[in-house]
């Protein structure tokens, strides 16, 4: 019995819907329904092939629950904590580990981790690191997709600095050619918790974190890493 219990909750967990996703899921199965309604007035009244029918039903059907799936958010138990290490902050594969210069913030080279979400990933984003909130800022942009090595710098996307006491943690959130919302949800002044939930992007993209150079990358490109839970890199602190 308790193992029955356990298991129920994982699929609850598992098929939990994000806040983020209501009125899109909503609006869709109702529009949805309306034309499946529409096209059963069809059958009686208009001589609709009943296989027409069912055909587009079980295809519209299909569709509401791929939207459904966009907008899953499990709830993990297995969150870690370590202010040494940096986090991923969002299910993906790892796509870009290079040297560059970043020029919005941090005014200096850095290492450059990106992390790219496909339509089959989790789209919540978690805090990689703990700290003060010091930046953040929204930025209107294109819609490369987002492997492009322009999307980091010409994408619409929302930048955001975790201060942890010891540097500055950069990380940006950054639309492709699908996703065209991004939510953030930190504040300047703000306490960030290491791997809370600070955002979403709708339809997933990708995800840039900003290192300092002496870190010790703990990823290689191609690896897959799940937001919340994978260890990028271990920061080197005296």
């Amino acid at each position: 019995e308790p193992y029955r219990r356990q298991r129920q909750m994982c699929i609850r967990d598992r098929m939990r819907l994000a806040r983020e996703g209501y009125s899109i899921v909503l609006c869709t199965f109702a529009v949805f329904a309306a034309v499946a309604v529409g096209m059963a007035f069809a059958v009686k009244y208009a001589g609709m092939p009943v296989w027409l029918f069912w055909a587009v039903a079980v295809l519209l059907f299909g569709l509401c629950v791929c939207v459904a799936l966009f907008f899953r958010e499990p709830t993990r138990r297995e969150y870690r904590s370590d202010p040494d290490t940096v986090f991923s902050s969002a299910d993906g594969k790892v796509v870009v580990i290079e040297e560059v210069f970043e020029g919005e913030y941090l005014k200096e080279r850095c290492l450059q981790l990106s992390v790219f979400m496909s339509i089959t990933n989790v789209h919540a984003n978690w805090y990689p690191v703990g700290g003060e909130i010091v930046y953040r800022n929204n930025h209107l942009g294109r819609f490369f997709v987002a492997w492009h090595p322009k999307s980091s710098e010409e994408n619409e996307r929302t930048t955001t600095v975790v201060d942890t006491g010891h540097e500055r943690i950069l990380f940006r959130q950054i639309a492709g050619l699908v996703a065209r919302r991004i939510v953030n949800y930190a504040k300047v002044g703000e306490r960030a918790e290491q791997n809370a939930k600070y955002g979403f992007i709708k339809f997933g993209s990708r995800i840039d974190i900003f290192l300092p150079l002496d870190c010790e990358v703990l990823v290689g490109l191609g690896d897959r890493v799940r937001g919340g839970q994978t260890p990028l890199a271990k920061l080197h602190r005296e």
